[in-house]
């Protein structure tokens, strides 16, 4: 841009958008890295787990829920999302029998479920995790039987568990909210 020129409000915006789509291509690249595997981090109770990015639709601080009698004890109520009615599940009770207790880093994980959603509480989020493919190579197994079906490995440091939403949503018992 020159400082000379006398630029039209277009012009000025059309520059902007060239700077912006530029930083943008280069911040894409680093995000494709082949071997990456990318992930949302929580903790329910005192475990750690990993969800896909892709499994996860969206991140909510904790509305307020409707009760729904005649249900598990683990299906708290349903939350009004937008205009849409979502069923919530304390994940703590569901896996462990223990009750989330309720602060002001609990949230929501929204997840797709058939056609509609479901939203998962968890005791907090910690956000982006990346693993690549040596932390596969030496991922530990789960050993926890209450796990096992959801979660394949555990990974990182942390040693997250890497949990499915996708067989978690199809599971019998999951499905079957009723009392």
């Amino acid at each position: 841009m020159q400082a000379t020129a006398v630029l039209t409000p277009f012009e000025i915006l059309a520059h902007y958008e060239r700077l912006s789509l530029a930083h943008a291509s280069d911040s894409a690249e680093k995000l494709e890295a082949p071997g990456l595997w990318r992930g949302i981090g929580y903790r329910v109770g005192s475990r750690l787990f990993v969800s896909g990015i892709d499994e996860i639709s969206e991140l909510l601080a904790v509305p307020a829920l409707t009760p729904v009698p005649g249900t598990q004890p683990w299906l708290l109520g349903i939350a009004n999302v937008r205009g849409n009615l979502v069923p919530v599940v304390d994940l703590a009770r569901f896996l462990f029998g223990e009750r989330t207790p309720s602060s002001e880093r609990s949230r929501l994980l929204v997840v797709r479920q058939g056609v509609g959603s479901v939203a998962l509480l968890v005791d907090e989020v910690l956000g982006q995790r990346v693993v690549d493919a040596e932390q596969r190579r030496q991922a530990g197994r789960e050993d926890d039987p209450r796990l096992a079906r959801f979660a394949s490995d555990r990974v990182g440091e942390q040693d997250l568990a890497l949990f499915s939403m996708a067989r978690l949503v199809r599971a019998p018992d999951f499905r079957q909210a009723a009392a």
